[in-house]
C-alpha cells in the first residue's frame, strides 16, 4: 500500500464555453497522506474549487490519474465514485447547506443511514461528533436557531460522519467574522486531528493556512 492517501498525476480541466477554451489545471499533481492537513491558497478564478471537486471525485478531469487508497478512482464509472466519496471523502462548503427542517443531530445523523449505519448507531457517532465540537446542548436545535459558527461546525461534523479518510474543504469560515472564523477553524483543525483524517482546506486567509501543516498554491494550472 501507497505511504499516500491521495495522488493526483498529471491533472488537466479544461472548459469549453462556445468557441473559448479555458485551461483551469494544467498538469496539477498532488500527493497527501493520512492525517495531513494542507492549505490550498490561491486568487479566485485560480482553479481551487475545481481541484477539490476533482478530488472528491465530483467530476471527471479531462486527462491524468487520480488515486484514492491506491484505486484508480479518477476512471471508474459515476456509481462507483459515488460509492467511494460515501465512504471516503467528506466536504465542506463555504456556506453550511444544513437542511433546514432537521435538527443539529438529525442533520449529522442522515448522511450515515444513507451509508448503511443503523440509526441508533449514527445517533451515538452525531452526539459524539457535536460533543467535539461543543455543541452537545444544540443537538435538538433546527438549522434556523443556531447561530452562523454553529452552523458551520455541524456542517463540519455532517462531513466527518461517516469517518472519511479524505476531507475537503472550500473556504469553509469564509463566510463567518474574523473572531467566529478563528474559533470554528481551530476546532475543525483539532477534530481532524483526533480523527486522522487527511484534509485538504481552500482559504484566502493567510494567517489561517500557516497554522496547517503546509501550504500550496495554484499557478498557470499548477499546484506549488
Amino acid at each position: 500500500m501507497s505511504e499516500f492517501l491521495l495522488q493526483m498525476r498529471d491533472i488537466q480541466r479544461i472548459y469549453k464555453t462556445g468557441v473559448e477554451t479555458l485551461t483551469i489545471l494544467d498538469g496539477a499533481a498532488l500527493d497527501m497522506r493520512r492525517g495531513e492537513i494542507v492549505a490550498l491558497v490561491a486568487p479566485s478564478g485560480a482553479g481551487k474549487s475545481t481541484l477539490l471537486h476533482l478530488a472528491g471525485l465530483l467530476e471527471k478531469p479531462d486527462a491524468g490519474t487520480i488515486l484514492i487508497d491506491d484505486e484508480d478512482a479518477g476512471a471508474l464509472p459515476d456509481a462507483a465514485r459515488t460509492n467511494i466519496r460515501l465512504r471516503k471523502v467528506g466536504f465542506v462548503y463555504q456556506f453550511h447547506h444544513l437542511l433546514a427542517e432537521f435538527t443539529a443531530l438529525e442533520n449529522i445523523t442522515l448522511p450515515q443511514m444513507i451509508a448503511g449505519r443503523a440509526q441508533a448507531e449514527a445517533n451515538r457517532r452525531s452526539m459524539d461528533l457535536l460533543e467535539k465540537f461543543g455543541l452537545a446542548a444544540r443537538a435538538g436545535h433546527l438549522p434556523g436557531k443556531l447561530s452562523g459558527g454553529e452552523k458551520q461546525r455541524v456542517a463540519i461534523a455532517r462531513a466527518l460522519a461517516n469517518n472519511p479518510a479524505l476531507l475537503l474543504a472550500d473556504e469553509p469560515t469564509g463566510n463567518l467574522d474574523v473572531a467566529t472564523a478563528n474559533t470554528v477553524f481551530e476546532e475543525l483543525l483539532r477534530v481532524v486531528r483526533s480523527e486522522n483524517v487527511a484534509a485538504l482546506i481552500a482559504t484566502h486567509n493567510p494567517e489561517l493556512a500557516a497554522r496547517m501543516d503546509r501550504q500550496l498554491s495554484l499557478r498557470g494550472g499548477v499546484l506549488v
